[in-house]
């Protein structure tokens, strides 16, 4: 990738934020808001989220002119500014993250196939599905293994054939929209006074293909004493996450940038524009159908709002935008996976092994290692009943991990003045964006709750081994400091509790 023929264009480096982003979850924000919270708390979510991925946007930009030097990004920040352990972390965080998320993808695509045709793919997680995920995983596997340049550009036309679909959802929601019923969705309390009912359930089902899952989130939700704002809006808080994961995808990649300006102007530019995207859709949808109709949708709940509205040709329509969207989030996804093992194991938290690359100049040993990861949870969701819910809320978890250890860099670049003697009158701007996006990151973290926490525990604890063997091959202690060890030991406790916890129910994965 050093010839300027394979270098990434400012439209390519937007292409691969806004691809990363508008995925999966984009798909799924009628339902899934609607569960959780009415048009106010979606609007103080939107603005929570908004605010402080935007001041994380923000911090990824200073940091790409600041530092860079440091050509990978999520995990390269993190150890320059704490350490090797760190780093580790924070790139394993990002990349099993990225790997769960790709899970949720596939799942999607044949919950989506399920809608057409049930016996065949059920929810995303019969042995079909799983077999035909399989075939896409390893066939874009040998796609990728041809070169980064060439999938960059099939993501760059996914990115622009899945806007259509969106953009159409979005001028016919606007159309529709009835304000009384966008009224009545503003605080978006459920009546404490209706009891659960088979003709409320059939009156969903006419219109949402309600399935058994979505039926026991409707019961519950209907029954349920009404909530706290505050506790509606927390509800929504690790979708938010989740629809925002890419965000740092044009710094991932700054390496191949044609001009390093470029990265955090792609990751900006890219951010907001999703952002309206998001912040439409959820909106519109209010005002198209009640909340308790929204929330009764089987997903992607935007076809069957589409829909509604439209007739039977919407679910189509949305549908194969939705499989298109999802395949090029995917191919964007496992890039950025690869690239950032690769990368890691380039600059020694990783083991040396995977920086092995083919003749394309693709870390191949790094592809690989993804997409056997992917393989193995691909046939767990065949033993978990809501394999894409799971999947959307520990990716999240994942994820916020590297960016709490980003946000944290960026303060403690701003407060020590390192590469402040340029531009010293930004630092004090600089200090106050970094730290917000440090609380936000953390706020985030304790809005999942602590089952998320703790299996991510789970996943770090055994995967530690690796940051063991790249420092064994160095000769080199396994831990440099005190705060070392001491992360890690809380790191094996937490897994210790995730296994207890599961093993007597305390965790549930189904």
């Amino acid at each position: 990738m050093s010839s300027s023929a394979q270098k990434l264009s400012l439209n390519a480096l937007i292409a691969l934020v806004v691809g990363s982003m508008i995925g999966a979850g984009v798909f799924s924000l009628p339902a899934t808001f609607a569960r959780a919270t009415g048009v106010a708390g979606a609007l103080i979510a939107w603005t929570i989220a908004g605010t402080g991925m935007l001041m994380l946007a923000f911090v990824f930009q200073t940091l790409a002119q600041r530092k860079p030097d440091l050509d990978s990004g999520v995990f390269s920040y993190a150890q320059a500014g704490f350490g090797n352990y760190m780093g580790f972390a924070a790139a394993l965080g990002f990349w099993a993250g990225s790997c769960v998320g790709n899970v949720s993808y596939f799942v999607l695509i044949k919950s989506t196939l399920g809608g057409f045709f049930p016996d065949i793919f059920g929810d995303g997680n019969t042995v079909t599905a799983v077999v035909i995920s399989s075939m896409i995983l390893w066939g874009f596997h040998v796609l990728i293994l041809r070169g980064v340049k060439e999938a960059a550009t099939i993501n760059t036309i996914a990115t622009i054939a899945k806007i259509v679909p969106i953009g159409i959802f979005l001028l016919v929601a606007l159309f529709n929209f009835k304000t009384g019923i966008f009224s009545d969705n503003f605080l978006g309390y459920f009546a404490a006074a209706i009891t659960p009912s088979d003709d409320l359930l059939l009156h969903l089902n006419d219109y949402g293909h309600l399935g058994h899952a979505e039926a026991e989130l409707i019961r519950e939700a209907v029954a349920t004493p009404t909530e706290s704002l505050f506790s509606q809006v927390r509800g929504t808080m690790l979708v938010t996450v989740f629809v925002f994961l890419g965000i740092e995808g044009a710094s991932v990649y700054s390496r191949y940038a044609k001009d390093r300006k470029d990265v955090g102007v792609a990751t900006v530019l890219g951010f907001l524009g999703v952002l309206l995207t998001f912040v439409l859709i959820t909106l519109l949808s209010y005002g198209v159908m009640t909340r308790a109709e929204l929330a009764g949708l089987r997903q992607p709940s935007m076809a069957l709002v589409l829909e509604r509205m439209v007739g039977a040709w919407g679910a189509i329509f949305i549908s194969v935008g939705l499989i298109i969207s999802v395949l090029g989030a995917y191919l964007s996804w496992t890039l950025l996976a690869a690239e950032v093992l690769f990368s890691a194991a380039k600059s020694k938290v990783f083991p040396a092994a995977l920086t092995r690359e083919n003749e394309n100049q693709v870390p191949a040993a790094a592809l690989w290692l993804t997409n056997i990861f992917i393989q193995g949870f691909l046939i767990l969701t065949y033993f978990v009943a809501d394999a894409f819910t799971l999947a959307l809320e520990l990716t999240s978890a994942l994820s916020l991990i590297p960016y709490f250890l980003v946000a944290a860099y960026g303060v403690k670049l701003a407060s020590t003045a390192e590469t402040y003697n340029i531009n010293p009158e930004n630092r004090n701007k600089d200090l106050i964006i970094a730290c917000i996006a440090t609380f936000y990151s953390a706020l985030m973290l304790y809005s999942g709750g602590m089952k998320y926490i703790l299996l991510a525990a789970l996943i770090y604890a055994p995967t530690s081994l690796l940051f063991f063997k790249a420092r064994q091959e160095q000769k080199l202690p396994i831990f440099a400091t005190a705060f070392e060890k001491a992360t890690f030991g809380v790191i094996v406790v937490g897994a210790v509790v995730a296994i207890y916890s599961i093993a007597t129910g305390l965790i549930r994965l189904q």
